[in-house]
C-alpha cells in the first residue's frame, strides 16, 4: 500500500485477536525505533485505523528509543482515555465487533537507514489524507 515502506529491511507483524495478549503477541523490537500501522480486521475487510511512531533524535543525531523500544511504544503506549494499550485495543476490537487488528512495524532508524521515526509517520499519514481525504480513524489529530 505505501511504497514509501519497502526500502526498510527490518519489519514484520503480529495479529491481535480478542483474546490475545498484546504483550505476548508483539513481535516489534525491544531495541529500536520505528514505525507501525494497525489494521482492523472486521467481517472480511481490512482497513487502516491507525499510525504510529517510537523514537525521538536528539540534538547529536543519536536516536534515544523508549526503554523498551518499539514494542513498550506499541504495548504500553496509552491510548483511548490514557489506557495502555495492551488494554485499550482488546477494548476497541470487542466495541467496535472485531475480530483482530493486524500491526506492522518498520525499523525505521538504524546502521543502514537513518529516517527519523515521526517523519516517516507523517509521509504515511499523508499518503493515507491525500487517498482518502481524513486520517485514519485512530488518529485523532496530527
Amino acid at each position: 500500500m505505501f511504497d514509501e515502506l519497502k526500502k526498510y529491511k527490518t519489519n514484520d507483524h503480529f495479529f491481535v485477536m480478542k483474546n490475545s495478549a498484546l504483550e505476548k503477541v508483539c513481535n516489534a523490537p525491544k531495541t529500536s525505533s520505528g514505525i507501525y500501522l494497525v489494521f482492523a480486521l472486521k467481517k472480511g475487510r481490512i482497513e487502516l485505523v491507525y499510525i504510529g511512531s517510537s523514537g525521538k533524535i536528539q540534538n547529536d543525531g543519536s536516536i534515544k528509543n523508549r526503554e523498551v523500544g518499539l514494542y513498550d511504544r506499541i504495548v504500553n503506549g496509552h491510548q483511548f482515555g490514557n489506557i495502555p494499550r495492551k488494554i485499550s485495543w482488546l477494548n476497541k476490537i470487542n466495541e467496535e465487533g472485531m475480530d483482530g487488528l493486524d500491526v506492522y512495524w518498520y525499523n525505521t532508524f538504524n546502521n543502514k537507514t537513518k529516517d527519523i521515526p515521526a517523519f516517516v509517520e507523517a509521509v504515511i499519514i499523508q499518503r493515507h489524507f491525500d487517498i482518502y481525504n481524513k486520517l485514519p480513524d485512530w488518529n485523532i489529530e496530527f
